[in-house]
């Protein structure tokens, strides 16, 4: 099995200033710049862990209650590996970075078991048939998920910089495990896309011209580049059709589109066009990696455009192609 290995934070130590814990965690996770949706995740769990203890504070806790609510979440709750891993991360978050006190080395948990589990995969009909059944803006990004591998938010996020119709490809930044790449943007979408983006600068100059031009920049980048969230370059591929308040900051801006509203859209799609499959907006990722691999590309090359650290991670897909048994005779056929 493999060990728990907690991300090694090297940055300099914060003090925060809130007097409430929570206040604590979410200034030091801001302070070093964590995605908004690690910052609710490690929440979410410091604050099971707390509440799985008696309420209890933490600093009068460690190396045995750690063990125990790890040990509970595989044994009595069931949870992945990648679960209860995450767990884990965000306990020795509080105590190395918030609370500044040891945790110990060798934790011992239950382990949660890892089982395995073959990704559900569209055939190349049945991606033709999902994407007729939708129309629209979600049309048009369920094709690019479809056709560059896409994760759901990391198209959401995806900047106008990020589109390069020269070269012919997709950059997509921070990635999962914070990471940039390069991928494909399909030949059949460009048309469309520099439609939708003509539609979109229209949008952004209206924002200009009521001075309410404003979008979201990760990390320090805000200060670095003072004038870049009102710059076009800058904003969302994907914008929302309102402005709203950021949360954090009470600034208005105009932010990325939902994500439920393409997950909604691709479910009903499927369910119109007779899939009788789980169907997400993550399956369009996975039957690009097998369509790619079934056409003979290169498994090497399938995970850099996927941004897999791993290639075993991509290995997944070729599990897939050999559960394609078409070729194969059932014996009671040839009775």
């Amino acid at each position: 099995m493999s060990r728990f290995e907690p991300p090694v934070n090297n940055k300099s130590k914060y003090r925060p200033k809130a007097a409430k814990l929570m206040d604590q965690v979410h200034e030091v996770l801001r302070y070093h710049h964590y995605g908004k949706r690690t910052e609710e995740a490690y929440s979410r769990w410091i604050r099971w862990f707390i509440k799985y203890n008696g309420t209890r504070h933490p600093k009068d806790m460690g190396k045995a209650e750690v063990e125990a609510f790890l040990t509970h979440l595989a044994v009595d709750r069931n949870v992945s590996i990648s679960t209860q891993n995450q767990a884990l991360n965000g306990i020795v978050f509080l105590y190395r970075e918030v609370l500044d006190l040891p945790l110990a080395d060798d934790l011992a948990p239950a382990r949660a078991r890892r089982q395995p589990r073959l990704p559900v995969v569209l055939s190349r009909d049945e991606v033709q048939l999902l994407l007729a059944e939708m129309d629209g803006i979600y049309h048009l990004m369920a094709r690019i998920m479809y056709g560059g591998g896409l994760r759901l938010m990391e198209l959401l996020r995806l900047r106008v910089q990020d589109i390069d119709f020269g070269n012919g490809y997709i950059t997509v930044r921070a990635g999962k495990g914070d990471k940039d790449r390069t991928t494909l943007l399909p030949q059949s979408v460009r048309d469309e896309l520099a439609r939708h983006l003509e539609r979109v600068k229209h949008l952004f100059d209206r924002d200009v011209s009521e001075g309410a031009a404003n979008v979201w920049l990760p990390g320090s980048l805000a200060k670095k580049y003072p004038n870049a969230p009102k710059s076009w370059e800058w904003q969302y591929v994907f914008p929302s059709k309102s402005l709203s308040k950021d949360p954090e900051s009470g600034e208005i801006r105009r932010h990325h589109v939902n994500e439920s509203g393409l997950q909604k859209a691709i479910r009903s799609a499927a369910k119109r066009a007779g899939i009788n499959k789980r169907v997400t907006s993550h399956t369009l990722r996975h039957s690009f990696a097998t369509h790619l691999l079934e056409s003979g590309t290169n498994i090497r090359v399938v995970q850099k455009l996927l941004g897999h650290a791993d290639v075993k991670t991509t290995e997944i897909y070729t599990h897939v192609l050999q559960q394609n048994l078409g070729a194969v005779i059932s014996p009671l056929d040839v009775l």
